[in-house]
């Protein structure tokens, strides 16, 4: 009887002995393992998009170094190599200049007037001294590389558009004169028509524009623009002394061939780069860019072949800049057969322009800007229009078509909207610029510094000492 009382008594403390050590026992695996397999899911995922930032972002800064190889040493060798040698340092002088000037400009107001929020035609001042340009990704552009890197990839577009345009002037522009007019082109061309095709809201920007024109690298931005400006630069100038009735063939090609050479090779990063990241997009751009300048170079020198008798290497050379200007619009859209019959067409028609048009009409286009970027790229423009597919670059929705073989015809027509108003601003832009310097600085040497050449006249110096 006193042994039940007892484990009366004692059953309360039993039960809640029990109790507590029922609290302390462990819960399920599967209910300890849940949390932490979220947060490893969570942590994978965010080590996937750092893999992604960091080989997005080193590719795009090794494009934005190619794209500035093509301007120096790339562009200043080419056209060095072209001109007479009492010019040569000059001539690249011009290059250089807008590595410099340009990053400044660009710094300062250029890129808040390409890809700041504006209007239709031009951006604003929200990234004035580039005021909220950090290092986290903007995605209106490029989610997944820091801001600053698409601004310097961007800034490298900025520095040879303007360079490209020296080729119609050479020998023959006060170096004062050239430095202005080119910075201020910079701002009332190039950075409009850069807002127009690219930026948010731009009146042909692809995504919503109200002429959606593709351009994947910069056909109209860069080749129409800067090709048009020098054939409006080397008419208001006029002819350079002695011109065409005194020979002026190039003083070095092997210079010339070697600046080809690393132009080929920087356009990588110019039509690659554009791609915005290390993708399938920018694997295609890739290869159209190479096929596209290979068949121009072969086009040309069958051509010049027929023409001359002999192919030569400034043939081969201009033909594949030809091809490579007239790829660009088209590298991230097109199918690599399409950059083939792009390239081929280049090559025969940037041919004709230079050996016929110019002839005919007797400019000066020193050497060929507009006859290459100016009609290579409008027919780049043109031709993008034509071969676009949603196999290579669905631009307008998965299932929309986009160039007029894959269904929409339409798109012609807006590749012509902006190709005539990249004419136009560049018509209009140039003109007022060249006026406005002229009547306040003077364009153009005088008969004494353009026989002495741009080296001595303008620097003070000379390319080639033979006396050592």
């Amino acid at each position: 009887m006193r042994s039940r009382i007892f484990l009366l008594l004692l059953l309360p403390a039993l039960l809640g002995y029990s109790a507590s050590l029922f609290a302390q026992t462990p819960a399920s695996p599967l209910a300890a393992q849940a949390p932490a397999t979220q947060a490893q899911i969570a942590q994978l995922q965010q080590a996937v998009q750092n893999a992604q930032s960091a080989g997005d972002n080193a590719w795009m800064l090794v494009s934005a170094a190619l794209v500035l190889l093509m301007t120096g040493p790339g562009l200043a060798l080419f056209y060095g190599g072209l001109v007479r040698k009492k010019n040569i340092l000059g001539t690249m002088m011009q290059s250089f200049a807008m590595m410099g000037l340009v990053t400044v400009i660009w710094a300062v107001v250029g890129y808040s007037l390409a890809f700041g929020h504006g209007n239709g035609f031009i951006g604003g001042f929200e990234h004035l001294f580039l005021r909220g340009v950090g290092l986290t990704p903007n995605a209106d552009y490029a989610p997944t590389i820091p801001e600053q890197t698409y601004m310097i990839y961007q800034l490298m577009f900025a520095i040879i558009t303007p360079a490209l345009i020296t080729g119609a002037f050479a020998e023959r522009m006060k170096f004062s004169s050239m430095a202005v007019f080119l910075s201020a082109w910079s701002l009332l061309v190039y950075s409009p028509m850069a807002h127009m095709v690219w930026g948010v809201g731009g009146l042909l920007n692809s995504a919503g524009g109200r002429f959606p024109s593709l351009d994947f690298a910069g056909g109209t931005v860069v080749h129409v623009t800067s090709g048009v400006s020098a054939l409006v630069t080397c008419l208001y100038l006029g002819k350079r002394i002695g011109y065409p009735h005194t020979n002026m063939p190039p003083h070095s090609m092997v210079l010339s061939f070697i600046g080809a050479c690393l132009l080929w090779v920087g356009w990588f990063g110019f039509n690659a780069g554009s791609a915005l990241g290390a993708s399938s997009l920018a694997t295609s751009a890739f290869v159209n860019t190479h096929f596209a300048a290979a068949a121009a170079a072969i086009s040309w020198s069958i051509a010049e072949w027929i023409h001359n008798g002999k192919p030569t290497a400034l043939g081969a050379i201009s033909g594949a800049v030809a091809g490579l200007v007239a790829i660009t619009p088209a590298s991230g859209f097109v199918q690599p057969m399409a950059a083939l019959a792009i390239g081929l067409f280049a090559g025969l028609v940037c041919f004709f322009m230079v050996f016929m048009v110019k002839s005919f009409f007797g400019y000066d286009d020193s050497l060929d800007a507009f006859g290459v970027h100016g009609a290579g790229g409008t027919l780049g423009a043109l031709l993008t229009g034509l071969f676009a597919t949603r196999l290579i670059n669905p631009a307008f929705g998965k299932d929309a078509p986009t160039g007029a073989l894959d269904g929409h015809w339409g798109q012609l027509f807006n590749q012509s909207a902006g190709v005539a108003i990249a004419w136009a601003i560049s018509i209009a832009g140039t003109l007022v610029l060249l006026f406005l310097v002229d009547k306040t600085m003077g364009l153009r040497l005088s008969a004494e510094e353009e026989n002495a050449g741009l080296d001595l006249s303008q620097h003070n110096e000379e390319g080639y000492d033979l006396n050592s």
